[in-house]
């Protein structure tokens, strides 16, 4: 177990990483937390394969999550498939529950554009209560 807090956490996993996955990392934690300031940063999944964790966002369930992988960075919203169809969405498609966007190197984060999915993921979360 840490001592540090999910939030420190979450800061140590991005200053883990180098070059655009870094700035992929921040850019996405930005929009996050701009877009709802309410949601609580917190670390799940840690495994021997994956010792730091998986940074998610929750408010009401979760949000949104956040996967370095080998050659890209994913933002996943939990509740994706009931969302409105958004052309950012380019991973996961197929799937019943979530959607995602993989972010390659060379590709900005269109902050406005997940702000937008974020609240709608919260007002999702909060209908459903």
């Amino acid at each position: 177990m840490s001592d540090k807090s999910d939030s420190e956490q979450i800061d140590d996993i991005i200053a883990q990483q180098s070059g655009w996955k870094q700035d992929v990392l921040v850019a996405l934690r930005a929009a996050i937390t701009a877009a709802d300031p309410a949601a609580v940063e917190v670390v799940k999944y840690k495994k021997p394969s994956k010792p730091e964790g998986v940074p998610f966002w929750t408010h009401d369930g979760d949000v949104c999550f956040v996967d370095v992988l080998k050659s890209a960075v994913r933002l996943t919203f939990a509740k994706g498939a009931r969302m409105e169809s958004s052309d950012l969405f380019n991973t996961r498609l197929d799937s019943k529950g979530v959607r995602a966007i993989d972010y390659f190197d060379g590709d900005r984060v269109d902050e406005a554009a997940v702000k937008a999915l974020v609240a709608e993921a919260v007002e999702l979360n909060v209908a459903a209560r």
